[in-house]
């Protein structure tokens, strides 16, 4: 069992189904591990383990002379139609098997969408999951500024390097690309 106790520290139960809240009563076996026995109300009698959670950020931001409403209608809303039509074999060429998404919030008005990576082959044995944020505003000339954040949490202190990440960020890149261009080619779709 994973309870969050606050600031990405987690307690993990060993062994059982209950965890504890992390009050006192905890002594400290070797390393990381501990053992409740003292807390009010708390009847854990298994191993603990503190796990302290990473959170990697990544920021992108990207500009184009598209609105940002035709932007959000082909890149965000119609992507699972758009993006095979004008670039298959981005989908043909995934390195993934399989993937789950969860849709975390879509904002039609401010042009915002988040979601987060929570199941498949990406994510690794140290990645226990990926948020991504997109979020479309408008330049002074009429076109978009595209802000990107992606959030790599990691399973304990693992550290997560840029050039881990480097072939998704260019695959992202190239579809924002292929969907630009689509739109600057056909200038009533997505209106």
């Amino acid at each position: 069992m994973l309870m969050e106790i606050g600031d990405g520290l987690m307690w993990i139960s060993v062994e059982g189904d209950r965890a504890c809240d992390g009050a006192s009563g905890l002594t400290e076996i070797g390393g990381l591990e501990k053992r409740c026995g003292a807390c009010d109300g708390c009847s854990v009698d298994g191993v603990l383990a503190l796990v302290i959670m990473g959170v990697f950020t990544y920021e992108a931001e990207t500009t184009t002379g598209i609105s940002p409403a035709r932007l959000f209608k082909a890149f965000i809303l119609d992507a699972d139609n758009l993006i095979p039509k004008i670039a298959p074999q981005a989908i043909k060429s995934s390195q993934f098997n399989y993937v789950k998404h969860r849709i975390d919030e879509i904002d039609h008005v401010n042009f915002t969408y988040s979601y987060s990576l929570i199941e498949g082959d990406a994510l690794t044995d140290i990645i226990e999951k990926i948020s991504y944020e997109i979020k479309l505003v408008a330049s002074p000339d009429g076109g978009s500024i595209l802000k990107s954040t992606s959030k790599y949490h990691t399973k304990g202190d693992h550290e997560i390097k840029e050039e881990q990440i480097k072939a998704g960020k260019e695959k992202a890149a190239g579809l924002f690309k292929a969907v630009e261009g689509y739109l600057l080619a056909n200038p009533d779709a997505y209106n």
